[in-house]
């Protein structure tokens, strides 16, 4: 079984360390909080499942904003309460918002492996994982832009300040990101809500045919143009046009699209009249544009015509608070895609979960195909439950499989008297390597792969540390 993460968060710095040495003692990861803002932080950076507070923590954020913030991201968490005398009417307040169980100060330490054992046999018996029926909150949301990060926040307070406007967006970042989504998002959201949204990728046309589905052509204009046709522009007339990978036009077609940017008016190809057009254009690009302007590869005018308002969308790996929210999405909508029950039960699809070492490996891998990336992650890992109602590791792509679940934050107390870095160092190699062994069953030569390091190196690395580890 895989070991269990538990964040403890207690003020009071003699019982946070006493009750987290003997978790440890019963095989249990522990990591400790010494503050309400603390633990809050440590649950956005790590997918724990257990999480056990003092309902009172002083000043700032309590046990019951701790254990809101814990179900917000991980709804199938563990959620254990500590009260003191008096206190007991708010831990029972906090059973109805979705604690497990609470445990009144003073307490026998076998008092709380009960609970701890009695909490996670219920979760197993009752796989179903409520997560996956809860709603979303709006606020953590923008037509469909999922996140509740302090960049998506920040995000989301732009993208409701320009949408308002008229003016042209350029949106930027990496592939994978949703920059079609936001520029959807911004378009209804505007003004022109009312009118099309009409989308084109730049990069995925030839340049002659690109100039006749941007401005469109008369009949006659070149081979194969039976009918005069209007172009993306004209239909997009009072509405939105997303220009996507923008940064892949030629220098010929980047002039033409400056004279219409600066004209309001189109040209169609063979034509000799023009048409006038009331559009607002968002453009959106993986390129470094600015880069390129200094490379002498886009025109410098047309750059600023479009970077009127920048939009810079964060990767995945900026943000991986959000993943769990990202995950509760996508499985949602895979759900919808499975087949009936055939036992004689509901007509509906049961619900697909995801156990919490599986989501501590997609919060560790680096996604470089980012939310795009995610969502094939979990469609595939959806495909592959064969029946089963919960996505294991095994699920997972090779990839994300490999690079295992990372450690939990590390939280280093720096007594008055000094601390002893090379002991704590050894002792976290100790603990690293050890998980490695473990994970390849004692094969060396593995684990030295999975540590990124030779053979030989990880055998020296073991003789020094005294063979403290079972080689």
């Amino acid at each position: 079984m895989p070991e269990k993460h538990i964040l403890f968060v207690e003020d009071e710095a003699p019982l946070r360390e006493a009750i987290s040495e003997r978790l440890a003692d019963q095989g249990f990861h522990v990591e400790q909080a010494a503050s309400g803002e603390q633990a809050i932080t440590r649950l956005g950076e790590f997918a724990f499942d257990i999480v056990i507070t003092d309902m009172r923590l002083g000043d700032g954020a309590n046990g019951s904003q701790v254990l809101e913030e814990a179900r917000a991201l991980y709804p199938d968490i563990i959620g254990i309460i500590v009260t003191g005398f008096g206190t007991v009417k708010d831990a029972v307040e906090a059973i109805k918002r979705g604690a497990s169980d609470f445990i009144q100060k003073p307490f026998q330490f076998d008092e709380l492996m009960k609970i701890i054992n009695a909490a996670l046999e219920q979760r197993r018996l009752k796989a179903e994982n409520a997560y996956l029926r809860k709603q979303l909150e709006d606020r953590y949301r923008f037509d469909g832009i999922i996140g509740k990060s302090a960049i998506m926040r920040e995000l989301f307070e732009l993208l409701e300040t320009v949408a308002q406007t008229a003016s042209t967006i350029l949106v930027t970042g990496e592939t994978g990101t949703g920059k079609e989504l936001v520029a959807r998002a911004i378009h209804h959201n505007s003004p022109r809500r009312a009118q099309r949204f009409v989308a084109i990728n730049c990069g995925a046309i030839p340049e002659t045919l690109l100039e006749a589905e941007l401005f469109g052509h008369v009949r006659g204009a070149f081979t194969g143009a039976v009918a005069t046709r209007a172009g993306r522009f004209e239909e997009a007339n009072r509405g939105t046009l997303f220009l996507d990978e923008v940064g892949t036009m030629t220098p010929s077609l980047q002039m033409k699209l400056l004279r219409v940017i600066q004209g309001r008016e189109v040209q169609r190809l063979g034509d000799t009249g023009t048409v006038k057009v009331d559009v607002r254009i968002i453009a959106a690009t993986n390129n470094d544009l600015a880069k390129m302007v200094a490379e002498g590869t886009f025109r410098e005018d047309l750059y600023y015509r479009l970077n009127v308002i920048p939009v810079q969308m964060p990767a995945l790996r900026e943000r991986k608070d959000d993943i769990p929210l990202l995950v509760q999405h996508f499985l949602r909508r895979f759900e919808e895609t499975l087949p009936p029950r055939t036992d004689g039960g509901s007509s509906k699809p049961e619900s697909i979960s995801i156990s919490q070492d599986a989501l501590r490996h997609l919060m560790s891998h680096s996604w470089p195909g980012n939310v795009r990336e995610l969502e094939n992650a979990l469609e595939r890992a959806v495909a592959l439950t064969g029946g089963r109602r919960t996505i294991e590791v095994r699920d997972l792509p090779p990839g994300i499989q490999a690079a295992g679940a990372s450690i939990a934050p590390i939280d280093v107390t720096l007594p008055e008297e000094g601390f002893d870095l090379p002991g704590y160092i050894d002792k976290l190699e100790r603990e690293v390597i050890a998980r490695a062994l473990d994970k390849t069953g004692g094969n060396k030569g593995a684990a030295a792969k999975l540590l990124n390091l030779k053979r030989t190196t990880l055998v020296e690395k073991l003789k020094r540390l005294d063979r403290g580890i079972s080689m």
